[in-house]
């Protein structure tokens, strides 16, 4: 999970993915995510998976306004829960988490990352 961490930490520290964490969740979720070179990053995450590296990122909780979501509405002390939650709110398997997670794509593959296509086949 190293690779994952220094992934988010990348994104946040360039704001790759600043607007856009329904497309970053989708991506992070059902996306083959590697390096130009070929360095597997990830092979797709769970939920939980998912939840434990937002909590290790220190992801601002205030990004799930985005997604229509009150983080006053979540779990306040438990942060793994609170992504959990929101991932949970987030309708990552919608069209319009398709659409968001081929623009972060395109984004990440200018910074030099190469991220499959989605789910199915799905392109938008």
């Amino acid at each position: 999970m190293d690779e994952v961490r220094e992934f988010l930490d990348d994104l946040q520290k360039h704001a790759y993915a600043k607007g856009n964490l329904l497309g970053l969740l989708h991506v992070l979720i059902g996306r083959r995510i590697a390096k130009k070179d070929g360095t597997v990053i990830s092979h797709g995450l769970t939920w939980r998976e998912l939840a434990v590296e937002l909590k290790r990122s220190r992801l601002d909780p205030d990004a799930v306004k985005e997604l229509g979501i009150d983080p006053a509405s979540l779990p306040p002390r438990d942060r793994q829960r609170f992504w959990y939650s929101a991932i949970s709110l987030a309708q990552v398997g919608s069209p319009e988490a398709t659409t968001a997670g081929n623009k972060l794509a395109a984004i990440l593959a200018k910074a030099g990352y190469v991220i499959s296509p989605a789910p199915g086949g799905a392109a938008s």
